[in-house]
């Protein structure tokens, strides 16, 4: 089963090379652009735009004269692709915050090392 089936069901079969994207409006439609991080010499698109037409929806605004104002609201499957694209990037963040921690480390780890090195030739250098 897929971690991402909403972007599995639009036809993203590897949401690893997704680089960013952006929604917005355009009148009752709610569009969705995926930008990939594609390898010199793809013959895939750099980008793609989904549509969603937003869902019509009758409000009542006052009871007592019985007036309702129509609302138009966002889809299931336009949320769902959204919150899919939005824990994409948040694992890809911690993996980012993974890696800085480790070369935090390795950082420190050649210091050490660089202090005993020193170290230890003040030592040869007494003998």
């Amino acid at each position: 089963m897929s971690d991402y089936p909403r972007l599995k069901e639009m036809g993203i079969n590897n949401p690893h090379e997704i680089e960013k994207f952006g929604i917005y409006t355009v009148g009752t439609t709610d569009v969705l652009q995926i930008t990939y991080d594609r390898k010199p010499g793809s013959l895939l698109p750099v980008s793609r735009r989904y549509k969603f037409p937003q869902a019509k929806k009758s409000v009542m605004v006052d009871s007592g004269t019985d007036k309702a104002q129509v609302l138009y609201e966002s889809v299931g499957a336009f949320r769902e692709a959204v919150h899919e694209l939005e824990q994409l990037r948040a694992e890809r963040a911690k993996g980012q915050d993974v890696a800085a921690l480790i070369r935090e480390e390795l950082r420190l780890l050649e210091e050490d090392i660089a202090l005993r090195t020193q170290y230890i030739n003040s030592l040869v250098d007494r003998l």
